[in-house]
């Protein structure tokens, strides 16, 4: 008898293929028959009218905590994901080391950084761990999707060289235990190695993460290692400039994926009318990889969203050329620092010269979500132009007024703009370019920033559904079998016989999400940004069913997905 038989559905098989009609048994995790199937089965799933697909694929997650207080992984399983990778951007949470300072950075830097309520890192992890291994043991068995882990640059820097990784470059003993982490980590089944010299990741004392204390020499060096091991990936955040990407930063890249002879994938491409040009010449990192040796993949997030941020946090802001002293002083130094009109004037400047964060300082654009003092309630809702012409000041000094008002606790930003034709239509080209991959949701983090979990089922609602931009059959491969093969996961990111029943039943009349609302449901009662998804009526993840009628089940089938084991090395073609 078979476990599970999905009948009379129309199968998108995730290559691309059109779409036919068949029935899908499912036996012991694997899928056994695509065709007819007349057995019984312990489960009967009447999926006519529907269509069933293979589980999405998130290759940039950020969940390494979340995982112990949500194992379902919420709201991303509950839109059809059924795979995630984490562990990007450098910020591994293992290992760690037997010194609790080194534990406690990585959390506040997860807080900083990431946006993580340092409450419910603390409440909500039990940071009991040393290796990479010990890591995955306490998640092996309690998940209710597939997560695959990197080994963190920053993580393995704060271990090995304690305080002095944010002061200094390491010296040769230093990168040679670094190493060995690397090495203890990927042998436990790390999917890779992951790293980062943006500028907007600076930690919580002010400094920026350990592995922008890097030399290109350490990163290229802890790159060779992956060399000597089968399935596993690079993710890197290269630096980026008012240019898309600067020559030596364009070398670097090429260089550790030739080092490692292995994918790096570099995050994220965000495309929108206009800026074609700029996307394009940013894909010419691809390009260069490809001529000297290595392969770059750039991911692309499918859809827009608005974004809240404060003065606070600083998160974004320090990243803009001539704010990163303000942003990362002390909260008390930045509040007096924002009252001294000579310090605004020179925020206000900067921040007009060319620079990657321009959304974030569009000053006149931006809208007051949430304020504090008595005196701002009026702004709620209001735009800062028309503050900023009713006071006869520059919304810049307008908003620097509210937020000193709030003591910097003010919320502002964008709401997602209203996506042209011609959006959708720049978005198409690059999901369709070799040198991309969809992905990105950053789940997991910027809890209360932004929102792009849901990305799987948004791009299907509104880029197929309402607007016909591109087959059904053709957006499953994108959200699927493209980025399994990014990672090279094994039998994985299609609806074929014998391959792992990682499955969604969906109804294409009514997949799409939620709108966005605020859930108080994190460790400490923290509050993140949620939406729940429509037209998901079933998830199977490695054959059994963690969505079941749209609600989750309860079940633990994830695996932690484990390089070599889950995942081969794929050719540079």
């Amino acid at each position: 008898m078979l476990d599970v038989v999905i009948r009379g559905g129309e199968v998108v098989d995730g290559t691309g293929a059109p779409r036919r009609r068949a029935d899908v048994g499912v036996k012991d995790g694997r899928i056994v028959r695509v065709g007819r199937v007349d057995g019984e089965a312990t489960t009967v799933i009447d999926a006519t009218g529907k269509v069933v697909t293979p589980g999405f694929i998130d290759v940039h997650t950020h969940i390494d905590a979340q995982a112990f207080w949500d194992p379902a992984l919420t709201p991303s399983s509950l839109h059809g994901v059924t795979t995630v990778f984490a562990g990007n951007c450098g910020f591994s949470i293992a290992p760690l080391s037997d010194d609790p300072a080194d534990a406690d950075y990585l959390l506040r830097m997860l807080a900083r950084v990431e946006g993580m309520p340092a409450e419910s890192l603390r409440l909500g992890v039990p940071w009991n761990w040393r290796s990479t291994e010990g890591y995955f043991d306490a998640l092996e068995g309690a998940l209710g999707i597939n997560a695959g882990f990197m080994v963190g640059h920053s993580a393995i820097r704060r271990v090995v060289m304690g305080a002095n990784a944010t002061v200094r470059p390491a010296n040769t003993d230093e990168l040679a235990a670094m190493k060995r982490l690397l090495h203890d980590g990927l042998a436990a089944g790390a999917i890779g190695f992951s790293s980062s010299l943006s500028r907007a990741h600076n930690d919580a004392d002010g400094a920026m993460v350990p592995s922008r204390y890097s030399t290109p020499e350490e990163l290229v060096e802890l790159c060779r290692v992956l060399s000597q091991y089968e399935g596993t990936s690079i993710e890197f955040n290269p630096c980026t400039s008012a240019t898309p990407f600067d020559s030596w930063s364009t070398d670097l890249t090429t260089a550790i994926s030739v080092a490692a002879q292995r994918a790096v994938n570099w995050n994220a491409l965000f495309v929108k009318a206009g800026n074609a040009d700029y996307c394009q010449r940013k894909l010419e990192l691809s390009d260069h990889a490809r001529a000297h040796g290595g392969r770059v993949i750039a991911l692309t997030v499918p859809i827009n969203t608005g974004a809240r941020l404060n003065f606070r946090s600083g998160f974004v802001y320090d990243a803009v050329p001539g704010w990163e002293d303000v942003m990362l002083a002390p909260l008390e130094t930045r509040l007096a620092q924002f009252r001294d009109t000579a310090v605004r004037a020179k925020l206000a400047e900067s921040a007009a010269k060319p620079h990657t964060m321009t959304a974030a300082t569009a000053w006149a654009d931006l809208i007051i979500f949430d304020t504090f003092a008595p005196e701002n309630q009026q702004y709620r809702g209001a735009r800062l132009a028309d503050i900023a012409r009713d006071q006869g000041h520059s919304p810049f000094e307008a908003l620097a007024d509210i937020v000193v008002a709030d003591e910097l606790n003010t919320c502002f930003g964008s709401h997602a703009e209203e996506e042209s034709v011609d959006d959708w239509n720049e978005r198409l080209e690059i999901w369709r370019d070799p040198r991309t991959v969809i992905g990105a949701s950053d789940a997991g983090a910027h809890l209360d920033l932004l929102a792009l979990f849901n990305y799987p089922t948004v791009m299907l609602g509104r880029a197929v559904r309402e607007r016909a931009l591109l087959p059904l059959e053709e957006a499953v491969h994108l959200l699927t079998d493209r980025p399994a093969q990014l990672y090279g996961l094994r039998e994985r990111g299609r609806v074929v016989d014998g391959w792992f029943a990682d499955l969604v039943v969906l109804d294409e009349a009514r997949v799409g999400s939620t709108d966005l609302e605020m859930r108080y449901d994190l460790p400490g009662d923290a509050g993140r940004l949620y939406a729940d998804a429509t037209g998901i009526d079933h998830v199977f993840c490695n054959g059994v069913a963690v969505v079941s009628g749209g609600v989750l089940t309860g079940a633990r089938a994830g695996k932690v997905m484990r390089a070599g084991r889950d995942t081969g090395t794929p050719s540079f073609d």
